[in-house]
């Protein structure tokens, strides 16, 4: 006898909820942060819920930089951890999440972006710390940052950042904007089973025989808890395989090349997109978070009055998803670009672009959300 297959748990949640809700499926058991609108109730439901979770530990901080300094330190002792901020946060983020680049320390950063620069605009929607993910640490570090446009998309995307950190042993950030982080719908809560949920690799051997930064075929070290018997070295300096500072100029080119190639040769894991009525396009969006849903019903719009459109919606920001992009680009007259800043994920979009079709952008940074209407208009003119 067939045995009846459980429903889902459904809730009503905001973005910033369903964050939490993915963290916990993800495993995550420490959080430390400092409330900045607009993503304070990731810290106010993570205080709530995260007592109740095995060996979980919230601790609120008294500023963003002692933030990332908690979760580095408890994510090289075994945890899963995660932070969330919004833009004046996130710049103080910076040097310490340079740590975690060079120490190669798997952690969380949701990042709800508002208007800016400086206090900005609080309570407003922007998406203008896009660039400032990939670049803001000084350096050449490579990271991962991903993007959500729904609620939904805000639990899995966040499983998918911790799976991301964990696999490639690197700090993942998680891009919301405002829109998207207080929009509140219904979410299916999924079964344990229905998410694959990866842990770091640790080490086979015995501790003697450890070596902290070794050469590995995915080029992904072996991570032992602090404290397991395990003896590391951790430095923000440039440092040789056994975690000692150097500056031989073949030990530093051998740390820097593995650690881009952790992440170069698995474009086709990292990089996730979805593709909307994409087979035919003549005309096609590239949008991300809350501008993507504006431009999904754009889109419908366009092709109920015959005019062929579709729609790319990035999840991962970066590394950039240059062949999806270009392959669009090859096939259609246009690329509409909208997006809530002055034009910096339209700079990637251009930059691979390299003349295949002709770009069209649509910024806005007064703190109002691009309308399906405005985006619509986009390509009925293009």
């Amino acid at each position: 006898m067939a045995t009846k297959k459980r429903k889902r748990k459904e809730i009503f949640a905001l973005g910033n909820e369903a964050v939490v809700e993915g963290a916990l499926l993800a495993g995550c058991s420490f959080y430390a942060g400092y409330p900045i609108t607009p993503s304070t109730e990731i810290a106010e439901v993570m205080s709530a819920r995260l007592p109740f979770v095995k060996d979980g530990v919230f601790i609120q901080m008294e500023d963003e930089i002692a933030s990332m300094g908690a979760i580095i330190g408890a994510s090289l002792a075994g945890r899963k951890t995660m932070t969330a901020t919004s833009g004046p946060g996130f710049s103080l983020m910076q040097e310490n999440l340079g740590y975690a680049c060079m120490t190669e320390v798997p952690l969380v950063v949701v990042n709800v972006m508002r208007g800016g620069p400086s206090t900005g605009l609080p309570t407003s929607p922007a998406q203008g710390d896009v660039q400032q993910a990939r670049w803001g640490c000084h350096g050449d570090p490579p990271i991962i940052v991903l993007s959500a446009s729904d609620v939904q998309e805000c639990l899995e995307m966040t499983v998918v950042a911790f799976n991301f950190a964990e696999k490639y042993r690197t700090p993942v950030i998680l891009l919301l904007d405002e829109i998207t982080a207080h929009t509140r719908e219904k979410i299916s809560i999924p079964e344990p089973e229905d998410f694959e949920i990866l842990a770091r690799v640790t080490p086979a051997m015995p501790p003697e025989w450890y070596v902290s930064y070794e050469e590995t075929m995915r080029g992904v070290p072996a991570l032992p808890p602090l404290g397991s018997g395990y003896r590391f070295h951790v430095t923000g300096l440039t440092h040789d395989q056994n975690g000692f500072p150097t500056s031989k100029p073949d030990e530093v080119k051998a740390l820097m090349h593995r650690q881009f190639r952790k992440i170069d040769q698995f474009f086709y894991d990292i990089q996730l997109f979805d593709e909307v009525s994409c087979e035919d396009a003549e005309v096609v969006v590239v949008a991300y978070g809350c501008v993507a849903r504006s431009a999904e019903l754009a889109v419908h719009m366009a092709r109920e009055r015959g005019v062929k459109a579709g729609l790319l919606k990035l999840k991962t920001l970066f590394p950039f998803p240059k062949t999806a992009v270009q392959a669009l680009a090859r096939q259609c007259k246009a690329l509409i670009v909208p997006e809530l800043n002055m034009g910096q994920i339209s700079r990637e979009v251009k930059r691979v672009n390299n003349g295949l079709t002709h770009i069209i952008t649509n910024n806005r940074v007064d703190g109002q959300i691009i309308t399906p209407s405005e985006i619509f208009k986009n390509i009925m003119q293009a």
